[in-house]
C-alpha cells in the first residue's frame, strides 16, 4: 500500500489545500515509491502564517534553551536514524555508506549549531566612559528554505540548523522528488520539543510552491540550492523584494594533480569524485587536471578503479528519470563530438543495474576544454580529464569555469599548492586533501551563488546587525 506524506505545518500533519499528492520512483528500480502532498499557495500561506507567529517567542527565549532544544532536535535524528535512511533511500536509491554519512552529518549540524550559538553575539565599541555603544545580533523572521533532491535530508539540516538557532523560524520546501525525509525531520524536531510552528514542511514542486515562498510578503530571507536557472529566477524575485538570499548553484570544480603528488591519494580522491552519491554533489571535482608527465599514468589507474566500482554496492542510481536522460544526452553529445570515454559512457544494459537508474562510472581523457562535457555540471558519475604543462597553465584551466564552488589541489611542494589555492577563483580549496568539514564556510564565486553556508558565516548570514548606542551623561 502507497505511504503519503502531509505537509508539517504548525505542529501537526496538515493535507494538502488541493488535495493532491505527487508520486515518487524508486531509482533502483523504477517502480513507484511513496507520495507526498502537493502543496501550493495556500498550503504555504498557512506554513509561513504559522512560522510567523511562533516567531517572536523563539527569538526571546534565551541563547542557552534555543541550544538546548536544537540538541535534542540532533538526538532525534540520530535515534531514528534508520527511519530516515530508509526513507532517503526509498526515493534516492543511496548506497547504505552514502545514507550514514549523510544522516549523521545532518544530525552533526545540529550539534555543531547548538555549541557555537552560545557564543554568537554582537560587539561593544568604545566611543569614551559617556557612551554605551553595543552591537545585536537579530533574527530576520520568517526563512524559506527551498532545498534540492541529491541530498534531501543533509541539506535541508544544513540551511534548518543555523537558520533556527539565531532565533528565525522557517518553512521548508523538499524537493518533490525526494521529500519524505525532510518532512518527517519537521515532525520529529516538533516531537523532540521546538515550539509549534519553529519548523513547518511543505512539499510541491518549485512552481507550486516553491515561488510562492519566495514571493510571500512576511517571508524576509530565502536560503536556495539547485540550479543556475532556478536560483537566477528566485534571485530576481528577491531582488524585486529586497529581501537577502543564499544561493548554492552547483559547479564543475577542478581537481589538480601535480607530478610530485601523493598520486595513490590524488587517484583515491578522483575516484571518489565518481563514486560520492554517483557524482550527484555540486561540489564534485570532476575536472580532473594533471600535468602532462603523469596524466597517461593517473588516467589509466583512475579508470581501471572505476571500472571496479559496483552498482547498488559503491554507488547509486541517478536520483531521477529527468536526470538521468541528461546525462544519456551528454554522452551522445560527447560522441557526436568524437570524444571516446576510457571506460564507461552508457547506461547499464543487462543485469539488476539494468533495472534502474544506473549510469557506469565514466571517464573521458584528454579532453578540449571547449567540449560541453568539459563546461557543463553532468551531475552523475562521469570525469574528464586535461594535461597541462606547468603552474601557470594548470591555473588557467582551473579558473576556465564560469563556476567557482570547490577545488583540489594535490602536489608534493605544499608552497604551491598554497599559491593555486589563493589564486583559483572557488569558494573552498583543499589541498592535498585537506578536509572541508561542517566548520569550514562554504559556498561559491561566480555562477556557483553567493552567501555561505557551513562554519561560523552560517549564523552571520541567517542574523542582521542592530547597533545601539547610550548616551551615559547625566
Amino acid at each position: 500500500m502507497t505511504t503519503r506524506h502531509d505537509h508539517w505545518i504548525g505542529g501537526k500533519a496538515v493535507e494538502p489545500a488541493s488535495g493532491a499528492y505527487l508520486p515518487t520512483i524508486d531509482p533502483t528500480t523504477r517502480q513507484p515509491g511513496d507520495e507526498a502532498a502537493a502543496g501550493s499557495a495556500p498550503d504555504v500561506d498557512r506554513a509561513v502564517a504559522a512560522a510567523a507567529a511562533a516567531q517572536p517567542d523563539w527569538a526571546r527565549r534565551p541563547a542557552a534553551e534555543r541550544s538546548e532544544l536544537l540538541h535534542r532536535v540532533a538526538d532525534a535524528i540520530e535515534t531514528h536514524a534508520e527511519e530516515l535512511m530508509d526513507l532517503e533511500r526509498a526515493c534516492t536509491g543511496k548506497v547504505p555508506a552514502q545514507l550514514r554519512l549523510e544522516v549523521d552529518m545532518s544530525a552533526a549540524y545540529f550539534r555543531y549549531y547548538a555549541g557555537v550559538l552560545r557564543a554568537h553575539h554582537g560587539r561593544t565599541i568604545d566611543q569614551g566612559a559617556d557612551t554605551l555603544t553595543y552591537t545585536r545580533l537579530e533574527p530576520y523572521g520568517v526563512v524559506a528554505a527551498i532545498t534540492p533532491w541529491n541530498l534531501p535530508l543533509n541539506q535541508a539540516c544544513r540551511a534548518l540548523a543555523p537558520a533556527l538557532a539565531v532565533g528565525n523560524t522557517v518553512v521548508a520546501k523538499p524537493s518533490e522528488l525526494t521529500p519524505a525525509s525532510t518532512l518527517r525531520l519537521a515532525r520529529l524536531a516538533t516531537e523532540a520539543g521546538l515550539p509549534d510552528g519553529v519548523l513547518n514542511a511543505v512539499s510541491g514542486s518549485g512552481r507550486d510552491a516553491g515561488t510562492p515562498m519566495a514571493i510571500h510578503p512576511a517571508v524576509r530571507r530565502v536560503v536556495f540550492t539547485g540550479s543556475v536557472p532556478v536560483g537566477r529566477h528566485l534571485a530576481t524575485v528577491a531582488a524585486d523584494r529586497l529581501i537577502p538570499m543564499t544561493l548554492e548553484l552547483g559547479g564543475k570544480s577542478p581537481l589538480v594533480v601535480f607530478a610530485d603528488a601523493d598520486l595513490d591519494r590524488a587517484v583515491a580522491a578522483a575516484v571518489s569524485a565518481v563514486a560520492a552519491n554517483a557524482g550527484q554533489v555540486c561540489s564534485a571535482t570532476t575536472r580532473l587536471l594533471v600535468e602532462a608527465s603523469v596524466h597517461d599514468e593517473v588516467v589509466s589507474r583512475v579508470a581501471e578503479a572505476a571500472e571496479r566500482l559496483k552498482p547498488g554496492v559503491d554507488f547509486g542510481p541517478i536520483i531521477t528519470e529527468a536526470q538521468f536522460h541528461k546525462v544519456l544526452d551528454h554522452f551522445a553529445e560527447a560522441r557526436a563530438a568524437g570524444a571516446v570515454p576510457v571506460c564507461g559512457g552508457s547506461a547499464y544494459d543487462s543485469g539488476p543495474a539494468a533495472r534502474g537508474l544506473y549510469v557506469r562510472p565514466t571517464v573521458y581523457a584528454g579532453v578540449s576544454p571547449g567540449l560541453r562535457i568539459a563546461r557543463e555540471e553532468i551531475f552523475g558519475p562521469v570525469l574528464v580529464t586535461m594535461p597541462f604543462a606547468d603552474e601557470a597553465e594548470a591555473l588557467a584551466l582551473a579558473n576556465d569555469t564560469e563556476y567557482g564552488l570547490v577545488a583540489a589541489v594535490w602536489s608534493g611542494d605544499a608552497a604551491r599548492g598554497l599559491r593555486l589555492a589563493e589564486r583559483i577563483d572557488a569558494g573552498q580549496v583543499a589541498v592535498n586533501g585537506g578536509p572541508l568539514t561542517i566548520e569550514t564556510p562554504f559556498g561559491g564565486f561566480k555562477q556557483s551563488g553567493y552567501g555561505r553556508e557551513k562554519g561560523l558565516e552560517a549564523l552571520h548570514e541567517y542574523a542582521q546587525t542592530k547597533t545601539v548606542s547610550v548616551s551615559l551623561r547625566p
